[in-house]
Protein backbone atom coordinates (compact mmCIF):
# COMPACT_ATOMS: atom_id res chain seq x y z
CA UNK A 1 0.00 0.00 0.00
CA UNK A 2 1.36 3.39 -0.93
CA UNK A 3 1.85 5.84 2.06
CA UNK A 4 0.37 9.04 0.49
CA UNK A 5 2.12 10.96 2.63
CA UNK A 6 5.57 9.81 0.81
CA UNK A 7 4.28 11.46 -2.43
CA UNK A 8 5.34 14.91 -2.35
CA UNK A 9 4.31 15.80 -6.47
CA UNK A 10 1.15 15.44 -8.69
CA UNK A 11 3.37 13.11 -10.62
CA UNK A 12 4.28 10.99 -7.13
CA UNK A 13 0.92 10.23 -6.90
CA UNK A 14 0.67 9.49 -10.97
CA UNK A 15 3.62 6.89 -10.60
CA UNK A 16 1.22 5.43 -7.24
CA UNK A 17 -1.90 5.39 -9.61
CA UNK A 18 0.11 3.44 -11.69
CA UNK A 19 1.05 0.78 -9.42
CA UNK A 20 -2.90 0.41 -8.12
CA UNK A 21 -4.64 0.20 -11.10
CA UNK A 22 -5.49 -2.47 -13.91
CA UNK A 23 -3.59 -0.72 -17.11
CA UNK A 24 -6.95 -0.51 -18.97
CA UNK A 25 -8.05 1.42 -15.85
CA UNK A 26 -5.13 3.53 -15.95
CA UNK A 27 -4.72 4.00 -19.63
CA UNK A 28 -8.47 5.54 -18.87
CA UNK A 29 -7.14 8.00 -17.07
CA UNK A 30 -3.84 8.91 -18.66
CA UNK A 31 -4.69 8.63 -22.35
CA UNK A 32 -5.58 11.18 -24.75
CA UNK A 33 -6.98 11.59 -28.20
CA UNK A 34 -5.11 9.69 -31.68
CA UNK A 35 -1.57 10.44 -31.23
CA UNK A 36 -1.57 12.72 -27.93
CA UNK A 37 -0.07 16.01 -29.51
CA UNK A 38 -2.84 18.09 -27.52
CA UNK A 39 -2.02 16.27 -24.28
CA UNK A 40 1.76 16.83 -24.62
CA UNK A 41 1.30 20.38 -25.39
CA UNK A 42 -0.99 20.87 -22.97
CA UNK A 43 1.94 19.93 -20.47
CA UNK A 44 4.52 22.12 -21.97
CA UNK A 45 2.17 24.98 -22.62
CA UNK A 46 3.25 26.36 -18.79
CA UNK A 47 6.90 26.04 -19.97
CA UNK A 48 6.52 28.93 -22.26
CA UNK A 49 6.56 30.95 -19.45
CA UNK A 50 8.76 32.20 -16.40
CA UNK A 51 9.07 34.00 -13.20
CA UNK A 52 10.08 37.58 -13.07
CA UNK A 53 10.71 37.56 -8.87
CA UNK A 54 10.61 40.56 -6.49
CA UNK A 55 13.19 40.66 -3.50
CA UNK A 56 12.53 41.54 0.10
CA UNK A 57 8.92 41.49 0.25
CA UNK A 58 7.10 40.72 3.26
CA UNK A 59 5.73 37.20 2.21
CA UNK A 60 5.81 36.11 5.34
CA UNK A 61 1.25 35.44 5.21
CA UNK A 62 0.14 34.24 1.50
CA UNK A 63 -3.64 34.78 1.20
CA UNK A 64 -4.40 32.18 -1.80
CA UNK A 65 -8.51 32.85 -1.24
CA UNK A 66 -10.19 33.99 -3.86
CA UNK A 67 -14.60 33.77 -4.95
CA UNK A 68 -14.90 31.69 -7.97
CA UNK A 69 -17.98 31.13 -10.06
CA UNK A 70 -19.37 32.90 -6.96
CA UNK A 71 -18.18 30.54 -4.37
CA UNK A 72 -15.70 31.73 -1.71
CA UNK A 73 -12.61 29.55 -1.84
CA UNK A 74 -9.65 28.89 0.18
CA UNK A 75 -7.79 28.62 -3.05
CA UNK A 76 -8.27 29.41 -6.89
CA UNK A 77 -9.02 25.63 -7.42
CA UNK A 78 -11.99 24.06 -8.96
CA UNK A 79 -12.26 20.04 -9.31
CA UNK A 80 -13.14 19.52 -12.56
CA UNK A 81 -16.07 16.64 -13.87
CA UNK A 82 -14.65 13.44 -14.19
CA UNK A 83 -16.62 10.21 -15.48
CA UNK A 84 -17.12 6.99 -13.60
CA UNK A 85 -14.90 7.55 -10.84
CA UNK A 86 -15.39 4.04 -9.00
CA UNK A 87 -13.84 2.66 -11.50
CA UNK A 88 -10.40 4.42 -9.96
CA UNK A 89 -11.09 3.63 -6.49
CA UNK A 90 -13.86 2.38 -4.39
CA UNK A 91 -14.81 5.80 -2.87
CA UNK A 92 -15.40 7.28 -6.15
CA UNK A 93 -16.81 10.90 -6.09
CA UNK A 94 -17.94 10.73 -2.63
CA UNK A 95 -13.91 10.64 -1.69
CA UNK A 96 -13.20 14.03 -4.05
CA UNK A 97 -16.32 15.70 -2.97
CA UNK A 98 -15.52 15.68 0.62
CA UNK A 99 -11.94 16.13 0.42
CA UNK A 100 -12.77 19.46 -1.80
CA UNK A 101 -15.41 20.51 0.99
CA UNK A 102 -12.18 19.96 3.50
CA UNK A 103 -9.84 22.17 0.94
CA UNK A 104 -12.32 24.59 0.49
CA UNK A 105 -12.85 24.64 -3.36
CA UNK A 106 -15.78 23.48 -5.28
CA UNK A 107 -16.53 19.95 -6.69
CA UNK A 108 -18.36 19.24 -9.95
CA UNK A 109 -20.24 16.33 -10.59
CA UNK A 110 -20.23 14.69 -13.68
CA UNK A 111 -23.84 13.93 -15.78
CA UNK A 112 -21.90 10.39 -16.02
CA UNK A 113 -20.72 10.04 -12.04
CA UNK A 114 -21.56 6.55 -9.99
CA UNK A 115 -22.87 8.44 -6.90
CA UNK A 116 -25.74 10.45 -8.09
CA UNK A 117 -27.01 13.95 -7.81
CA UNK A 118 -28.99 13.51 -4.50
CA UNK A 119 -25.77 10.81 -2.55
CA UNK A 120 -23.36 13.76 -3.23
CA UNK A 121 -25.25 16.27 -2.19
CA UNK A 122 -26.55 14.53 1.19
CA UNK A 123 -23.05 13.63 2.22
CA UNK A 124 -21.60 17.07 1.05
CA UNK A 125 -22.09 20.22 2.46
CA UNK A 126 -19.02 21.57 0.32
CA UNK A 127 -19.87 23.94 -2.49
CA UNK A 128 -21.16 21.73 -5.72
CA UNK A 129 -21.77 22.27 -9.20
CA UNK A 130 -23.08 19.31 -11.96
CA UNK A 131 -21.85 18.83 -15.22
CA UNK A 132 -24.32 18.80 -18.49
CA UNK A 133 -23.93 17.76 -21.15
CA UNK A 134 -26.87 18.33 -24.16
CA UNK A 135 -28.22 14.74 -25.22
CA UNK A 136 -30.68 13.52 -27.90
CA UNK A 137 -33.26 13.03 -24.81
CA UNK A 138 -34.01 16.64 -23.85
CA UNK A 139 -36.51 15.70 -21.16
CA UNK A 140 -33.35 13.67 -19.34
CA UNK A 141 -31.55 17.20 -19.33
CA UNK A 142 -34.41 18.61 -17.94
CA UNK A 143 -34.73 15.84 -15.22
CA UNK A 144 -31.14 16.74 -14.25
CA UNK A 145 -31.66 20.30 -13.71
CA UNK A 146 -34.80 19.90 -11.68
CA UNK A 147 -33.03 17.58 -9.54
CA UNK A 148 -29.93 19.88 -8.91
CA UNK A 149 -32.54 22.68 -8.21
CA UNK A 150 -33.80 20.99 -5.35
CA UNK A 151 -30.22 19.65 -3.89
CA UNK A 152 -28.85 22.81 -3.69
CA UNK A 153 -26.32 22.65 -6.29
CA UNK A 154 -24.55 26.17 -6.92
CA UNK A 155 -23.97 26.29 -10.49
CA UNK A 156 -24.11 24.08 -13.94
CA UNK A 157 -21.36 23.42 -16.31
CA UNK A 158 -22.56 23.10 -19.91
CA UNK A 159 -19.67 20.55 -21.43
CA UNK A 160 -19.53 22.21 -25.43
CA UNK A 161 -16.55 19.98 -26.97
CA UNK A 162 -18.39 16.42 -27.70
CA UNK A 163 -20.18 17.06 -30.62
CA UNK A 164 -18.36 13.67 -31.19
CA UNK A 165 -16.22 11.34 -29.11
CA UNK A 166 -12.56 11.82 -29.60
CA UNK A 167 -10.72 9.03 -30.95
CA UNK A 168 -9.22 7.18 -27.69
CA UNK A 169 -6.96 4.97 -29.60
CA UNK A 170 -5.43 3.57 -25.99
CA UNK A 171 -9.06 2.62 -25.08
CA UNK A 172 -9.79 1.25 -28.41
CA UNK A 173 -6.63 -1.38 -27.95
CA UNK A 174 -8.09 -2.35 -24.32
CA UNK A 175 -11.72 -3.06 -25.41
CA UNK A 176 -13.58 -0.23 -25.18
CA UNK A 177 -16.79 -0.41 -27.32
CA UNK A 178 -16.48 -4.33 -27.12
CA UNK A 179 -18.06 -4.90 -23.62
CA UNK A 180 -16.17 -8.81 -23.33
CA UNK A 181 -12.86 -8.08 -24.30
CA UNK A 182 -13.09 -4.64 -22.37
CA UNK A 183 -14.44 -7.26 -19.08
CA UNK A 184 -11.70 -9.47 -20.12
CA UNK A 185 -9.17 -7.14 -19.98
CA UNK A 186 -9.59 -5.39 -17.10
CA UNK A 187 -9.78 -9.00 -15.42
CA UNK A 188 -6.34 -10.34 -16.79
CA UNK A 189 -4.58 -7.14 -15.65
CA UNK A 190 -6.04 -6.47 -12.13
CA UNK A 191 -4.21 -9.48 -11.02
CA UNK A 192 -1.20 -7.17 -10.31
CA UNK A 193 -3.70 -5.09 -8.49
CA UNK A 194 -5.35 -7.25 -5.78
CA UNK A 195 -6.62 -4.06 -3.24
CA UNK A 196 -8.29 -2.88 -6.53
CA UNK A 197 -9.95 -6.04 -7.47
CA UNK A 198 -11.28 -7.09 -4.25
CA UNK A 199 -13.05 -3.76 -3.80
CA UNK A 200 -14.13 -3.93 -7.37
CA UNK A 201 -15.48 -7.79 -6.77
CA UNK A 202 -16.84 -6.69 -3.63
CA UNK A 203 -18.78 -3.43 -4.66
CA UNK A 204 -20.22 -4.96 -7.51
CA UNK A 205 -20.28 -3.76 -11.05
CA UNK A 206 -20.18 0.46 -11.33
CA UNK A 207 -23.68 2.45 -11.88
CA UNK A 208 -24.72 5.11 -14.05
CA UNK A 209 -25.97 6.72 -10.42
CA UNK A 210 -27.94 9.41 -12.52
CA UNK A 211 -29.96 7.61 -14.67
CA UNK A 212 -31.06 4.57 -12.78
CA UNK A 213 -34.46 5.12 -13.95
CA UNK A 214 -33.75 5.35 -17.24
CA UNK A 215 -31.00 2.93 -18.71
CA UNK A 216 -31.20 -1.30 -18.62
CA UNK A 217 -29.57 -3.49 -16.64
CA UNK A 218 -29.77 -1.39 -13.64
CA UNK A 219 -27.33 0.86 -15.45
CA UNK A 220 -24.49 -0.93 -15.39
CA UNK A 221 -21.65 1.03 -16.52
CA UNK A 222 -19.52 -1.68 -18.02
CA UNK A 223 -23.00 -3.30 -20.11
CA UNK A 224 -24.84 0.32 -20.79
CA UNK A 225 -22.05 2.92 -21.90
CA UNK A 226 -22.37 2.37 -25.57
CA UNK A 227 -26.39 3.31 -25.32
CA UNK A 228 -25.26 6.53 -23.57
CA UNK A 229 -22.98 7.48 -25.62
CA UNK A 230 -25.23 6.82 -28.32
CA UNK A 231 -27.19 10.42 -26.42
CA UNK A 232 -24.43 12.33 -27.29
CA UNK A 233 -26.21 14.93 -29.93
CA UNK A 234 -24.31 16.43 -33.33
CA UNK A 235 -26.63 18.70 -33.59
CA UNK A 236 -26.60 20.65 -30.05
CA UNK A 237 -26.09 24.89 -30.98
CA UNK A 238 -25.89 28.07 -29.27
CA UNK A 239 -29.62 28.58 -29.02
CA UNK A 240 -29.93 24.95 -27.05
CA UNK A 241 -27.37 26.52 -24.71
CA UNK A 242 -29.39 29.77 -24.19
CA UNK A 243 -31.88 27.97 -23.93
CA UNK A 244 -30.20 25.66 -20.73
CA UNK A 245 -29.36 29.60 -19.62
CA UNK A 246 -32.59 30.59 -19.14
CA UNK A 247 -34.06 27.35 -17.52
CA UNK A 248 -31.17 27.77 -15.12
CA UNK A 249 -30.84 30.95 -13.44
CA UNK A 250 -27.67 30.48 -10.73
CA UNK A 251 -24.08 30.10 -11.90
CA UNK A 252 -24.19 28.69 -15.51
CA UNK A 253 -20.41 27.66 -16.78
CA UNK A 254 -19.53 26.71 -20.72
CA UNK A 255 -16.76 24.47 -20.02
CA UNK A 256 -14.69 23.42 -23.72
CA UNK A 257 -14.42 27.10 -25.15
CA UNK A 258 -11.68 27.01 -27.69
CA UNK A 259 -11.58 30.22 -29.46
CA UNK A 260 -12.02 34.19 -28.94
CA UNK A 261 -14.58 33.71 -31.53
CA UNK A 262 -16.71 31.64 -28.68
CA UNK A 263 -14.98 33.35 -25.96
CA UNK A 264 -17.12 36.65 -27.09
CA UNK A 265 -20.30 34.47 -28.24
CA UNK A 266 -20.55 33.33 -24.53
CA UNK A 267 -20.53 36.83 -23.09
CA UNK A 268 -23.71 37.57 -25.27
CA UNK A 269 -25.31 34.13 -24.56
CA UNK A 270 -24.90 35.26 -20.99
CA UNK A 271 -22.84 32.82 -19.69
CA UNK A 272 -21.60 33.67 -15.92
CA UNK A 273 -18.17 32.17 -16.90
CA UNK A 274 -15.85 30.13 -19.50
CA UNK A 275 -13.69 27.12 -19.36
CA UNK A 276 -11.03 27.88 -21.73
CA UNK A 277 -10.79 23.49 -22.33
CA UNK A 278 -9.95 20.59 -24.90
CA UNK A 279 -10.88 18.53 -22.62
CA UNK A 280 -7.45 17.15 -21.74
CA UNK A 281 -6.41 16.79 -24.61
CA UNK A 282 -9.03 13.52 -25.06
CA UNK A 283 -11.07 15.10 -27.57
CA UNK A 284 -9.58 16.99 -30.90
CA UNK A 285 -5.90 16.17 -31.17
CA UNK A 286 -4.19 19.66 -32.38
CA UNK A 287 -6.72 21.89 -30.73
CA UNK A 288 -5.30 24.72 -28.70
CA UNK A 289 -3.84 24.57 -25.19
CA UNK A 290 -5.61 26.71 -22.37
CA UNK A 291 -2.47 29.03 -21.35
CA UNK A 292 -1.76 29.16 -25.83
CA UNK A 293 -5.41 31.40 -26.13
CA UNK A 294 -5.79 32.84 -22.62
CA UNK A 295 -4.00 35.93 -23.43
CA UNK A 296 -5.99 36.47 -26.37
CA UNK A 297 -9.38 35.64 -24.37
CA UNK A 298 -8.88 37.63 -21.77
CA UNK A 299 -8.18 40.51 -23.63
CA UNK A 300 -11.35 39.85 -25.92
CA UNK A 301 -13.75 39.54 -23.00
CA UNK A 302 -11.97 39.79 -19.76
CA UNK A 303 -14.10 41.23 -16.62
CA UNK A 304 -17.43 40.32 -19.03
CA UNK A 305 -17.38 36.81 -16.92
CA UNK A 306 -15.06 34.85 -15.33
CA UNK A 307 -12.31 32.80 -16.92
CA UNK A 308 -11.08 29.58 -15.66
CA UNK A 309 -8.91 27.68 -17.47
CA UNK A 310 -8.15 23.76 -17.76
CA UNK A 311 -5.48 20.83 -18.85
CA UNK A 312 -1.90 20.33 -17.95
CA UNK A 313 -1.55 21.41 -14.62
CA UNK A 314 0.29 19.12 -12.94
CA UNK A 315 2.34 22.02 -10.10
CA UNK A 316 1.23 24.65 -7.90
CA UNK A 317 3.36 27.11 -9.95
CA UNK A 318 1.37 26.18 -13.52
CA UNK A 319 -1.71 27.41 -11.71
CA UNK A 320 0.32 30.87 -10.53
CA UNK A 321 1.08 31.46 -13.87
CA UNK A 322 -1.90 31.25 -15.52
CA UNK A 323 -3.60 33.47 -12.71
CA UNK A 324 -0.70 35.83 -13.22
CA UNK A 325 -1.66 36.15 -16.90
CA UNK A 326 -4.95 36.74 -15.61
CA UNK A 327 -7.24 33.51 -15.21
CA UNK A 328 -10.00 33.31 -12.44
CA UNK A 329 -8.77 29.77 -11.03
CA UNK A 330 -8.23 26.89 -12.72
CA UNK A 331 -9.60 23.67 -12.77
CA UNK A 332 -8.11 19.68 -12.20
CA UNK A 333 -9.39 16.34 -13.23
CA UNK A 334 -6.32 14.10 -13.46
CA UNK A 335 -4.69 15.28 -10.64
CA UNK A 336 -7.06 14.54 -8.19
CA UNK A 337 -7.72 11.48 -10.30
CA UNK A 338 -4.44 10.50 -9.66
CA UNK A 339 -4.64 10.63 -5.74
CA UNK A 340 -8.20 8.96 -5.60
CA UNK A 341 -6.34 6.31 -7.27
CA UNK A 342 -3.59 6.00 -4.95
CA UNK A 343 -5.68 6.42 -1.88
CA UNK A 344 -9.38 7.37 -1.99
CA UNK A 345 -10.44 10.49 0.27
CA UNK A 346 -6.74 10.38 1.92
CA UNK A 347 -5.32 10.87 -1.75
CA UNK A 348 -7.46 13.41 -3.39
CA UNK A 349 -6.89 15.49 -0.39
CA UNK A 350 -3.10 14.89 -0.30
CA UNK A 351 -3.03 15.94 -4.52
CA UNK A 352 -4.98 19.70 -2.95
CA UNK A 353 -2.58 19.87 -0.78
CA UNK A 354 0.29 19.25 -2.50
CA UNK A 355 -0.83 22.01 -4.86
CA UNK A 356 -1.76 24.01 -2.24
CA UNK A 357 1.70 24.00 -0.88
CA UNK A 358 3.06 24.65 -3.92
CA UNK A 359 1.73 27.94 -4.76
CA UNK A 360 2.06 29.32 -1.46
CA UNK A 361 5.94 28.31 -1.98
CA UNK A 362 6.01 30.10 -5.39
CA UNK A 363 4.33 33.35 -4.43
CA UNK A 364 6.93 33.50 -1.74
CA UNK A 365 9.75 32.99 -4.02
CA UNK A 366 8.35 35.75 -6.48
CA UNK A 367 7.46 38.19 -3.51
CA UNK A 368 3.84 38.07 -3.91
CA UNK A 369 2.00 38.07 -0.97
CA UNK A 370 -1.75 38.01 -2.08
CA UNK A 371 -3.59 37.30 -5.64
CA UNK A 372 -5.25 40.38 -5.65
CA UNK A 373 -1.66 41.58 -6.01
CA UNK A 374 -0.25 39.10 -8.75
CA UNK A 375 -0.66 40.26 -12.13
CA UNK A 376 1.64 40.09 -15.46
CA UNK A 377 4.44 41.71 -14.70
CA UNK A 378 5.42 38.62 -12.32
CA UNK A 379 5.76 36.41 -15.68
CA UNK A 380 7.34 36.65 -18.94
CA UNK A 381 7.35 34.43 -22.10
CA UNK A 382 10.24 32.62 -23.13
CA UNK A 383 11.12 33.77 -26.68
CA UNK A 384 13.15 30.77 -27.35
CA UNK A 385 10.10 28.66 -26.98
CA UNK A 386 7.94 30.31 -29.04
Amino acid sequence: MVDINRCYSIDDLNRAAHKALPKVIYDFIEGGAEDELTLRRNLQSFDHYEFVPRVLRDVSNIDLSRQVLGIDCRMPLVCAPTAMSCMFHHQGEEAVALAAAKAGVPYTLSTLSTRSIEQIATLSSGPKLFQLYIWHQRALVDEFIERCRQNGYQGLMLAVDLPALGKRERDLHNGHGRALELRLKTALGAWRTPRWLYHFLRGGPPQMANMLAHLPDNANALKTIDVVNQQFDASVSWQDAENLRAQWQGMFVLKGIQSVEDAKRAVTMGASAIVLSNHGGRQLDGAPPAMAILPAVLDAVGGELEVLIDGGIRRGADIIKALALGANACMIGRPYLYGLAAGGEAGVSRSLEILRSEMERVMKLIGCDSLDRLDASYVRRISALS
